[in-house]
């Protein structure tokens, strides 16, 4: 891994700031109450119990449905467990809470745990569902989303991740979701003195998924969806997490399609990568490598100290790990596994994903040598000259600061995105559809041009729910948006994302390279930027 791709990886974790900096407490329930027999609350059947939701837009909203038991005490670094049956009827009206966890990292702030303090809970494994109908046989396309913040930040209730309007503009049902996070979902603990018991705790997070998974299988008929038309889909390190799925054969048969967004999971970590930075966090809790079963009694608030301590906040080296059980082996490194033959992806990334991944200090206004400066930094060892002057050859009228954020994303997210696509298609089986968004916003003057995130508002169809990061009154996004959900859409239904009334997305081949261009008029272009690319290093 280059250092670039490690810088972008880091300031990944603080993926989609922008929009769900409040995600952790995402904005009140403020649903329309009403619904079947006139009037009253809906309520949905689940294996567990009843739920009470509400009604917004005329679809059915369902807010903090258990999936799982509470992860904390003596569940803390196990298996996910169900939850316990209840009587009565639930209320389902709110979001659930969230995974433990840092604040999100920013530019001149200070991270800590204060997270604990607004409602984050150990007993986190929640799910939201938007449906269109209950209990009427609908069989639609489900939905299911992953959030971002790498694989430490954020939850699954933000308020552009509502899928009100996917809901009720596809007839599909939306699905997201809260699982565990950092070192209460990725904490290696296998390799060490005693931890048999925690096998499988490199890869928590990824179980509780395959959990909520389950879940849908077990239950979304009851809500309106068909359990074998099942869609997973991610932005960041969401789409990691996806990717990750894609290899896991626990999780083969839970989903039909995948798509990634901005997030690839290439690669995951090596069990002697991922226990050393547990023998760190160790040592900063002041317990030796045997004492593991303190680990279950520690405070949540210490546990939060230790990874703060130990990562300053950006705890980059904390994810899935390849343990030989429910990991067994790298995504879709050297290959595509064979896990993921019969799914059909759809993945893409944003032009200059690197004007919000955290750019260096006066990124924003370069002159020629100082772009020269960055480039050396971004990308170590490489001909950086070389490099500019082809850039600059092809387009003669971009600033210094234009190349910067083109060339750093095309190194990182654009080579990554490509790898995966050659890989998948080399694999044969079911297709890949390849995607670059070049729409870009008009916030902040238009210097932010297509910045990380950006995607998730346009797929969701939530412009107006995201001010800050597509602005007001953006009649050009909504255009864009139109398409980029009916795209999604389609892709849920049928595994293709060709539909009436959309521009025509072949899928993608090793040789030709089909990338669909979205912007306010979308179309397809056989191997964009493959002059600009092969200037940049290839190993992703």
């Amino acid at each position: 891994m280059n250092a670039s791709t490690q810088r972008v990886g880091r300031v990944a974790l603080a993926v989609a700031l922008a929009i769900a900096v409040s995600a952790s407490q995402a904005a009140s329930d403020s649903a329309g109450r009403g619904g079947e027999g006139g009037g009253t609350e809906p309520v949905a059947t689940t294996r567990f119990g009843d739920v009470r939701g509400t009604r917004d837009a005329d679809i059915y909203v369902f807010k903090g449905i258990p999936y799982g038991a509470s992860t904390g005490g003596a569940n803390r670094f196990l298996p996910p467990r169900d939850p316990k049956p209840w009587k009565g009827v639930r209320n389902a009206r709110e979001y659930g809470p969230s995974c433990p966890q840092l604040d999100p990292p920013a530019p001149g702030h200070s991270v800590g745990p204060s997270s604990a303090a607004r409602g984050a809970s150990e007993d986190c494994l929640v799910l939201n569902v938007w449906t269109p109908g209950l209990r009427d046989g609908g069989k639609r396309p489900v939905m299911v989303w992953m959030h971002g913040g790498g694989y430490t930040l954020l939850s699954g209730s933000s308020p552009v991740y509502d899928g009100t309007r996917l809901a009720k503009k596809g007839d599909v049902v939306v699905v997201t979701l809260n699982h565990r996070l950092n070192l209460f979902g990725y904490m290696y603990l296998a390799a060490l003195p005693g931890g048999e018991k925690y096998a499988d705790s490199g890869n928590l997070g990824q179980l509780d998924l395959i959990a909520a998974l389950r879940w849908v299988r077990d239950n979304i008929e009851a809500f309106g969806g068909d359990p074998d038309r099942v869609m997973i889909f991610g932005e960041s390190g969401g789409g990691g997490k996806v990717a990750t799925l894609l290899a896991m054969p626990d999780a083969r048969g839970l989903f039909q399609r995948a798509a990634m967004q901005s997030g690839f999971g290439l690669t995951a970590l090596t069990p002697e990568a991922a226990t050393a930075m547990s023998r760190s966090i160790l040592e900063a809790l002041g317990l030796r490598a045997d004492q593991l079963a303190e680990l279950q009694r520690m405070p949540v608030a210490r546990i939060l100290e230790a990874l703060q301590k130990v990562t300053h906040g950006m705890p980059f080296g904390i994810g899935p790990v390849v343990d030989g059980r429910s990991l067994p082996r790298h995504p879709f490194t050297p290959d595509a596994p064979d896990t993921a033959r019969d799914v059909p992806i759809l993945l893409g990334y944003n032009a200059t994903e690197t004007t919000y991944l955290f750019p260096p200090p006066g990124a924003f206004d370069l002159d020629w040598p100082g772009l020269m400066k960055q480039l050396a930094v971004a990308l170590p060892g490489q001909d950086v000259a070389h490099i500019v002057d082809g850039w600059r050859a092809r387009h003669p009228q971009a600033s210094p600061s234009d190349l910067y954020f083109a060339i750093t994303t095309e190194a990182t997210m654009g080579l990554n995105a490509n790898t995966l696509a050659v890989r998948k298609a080399e694999q044969g089986g079911a297709p890949a559809y390849l995607y670059r968004l070049e729409w870009e916003t008009p916030i902040e003057g238009g210097r932010m041009r297509s910045p990380h995130s950006l995607d998730v508002p346009l797929v969701f169809d939530n412009v107006a729910k995201a001010p800050g990061l597509i602005g007001t009154g953006a009649e050009e996004a909504q255009r864009v948006a139109d398409t980029m959900s009916a795209a999604w859409l389609a892709f849920a239904r049928a595994g293709n994302p060709n539909a009436a009334g959309l521009p025509s997305w072949p899928a993608f081949t090793a040789g030709n390279r089909e990338t669909m261009i979205f912007n306010v008029t979308s179309r397809a272009v056989n191997d964009p930027l493959r002059e600009e690319r092969s200037l940049l290093p290839q190993a992703p």
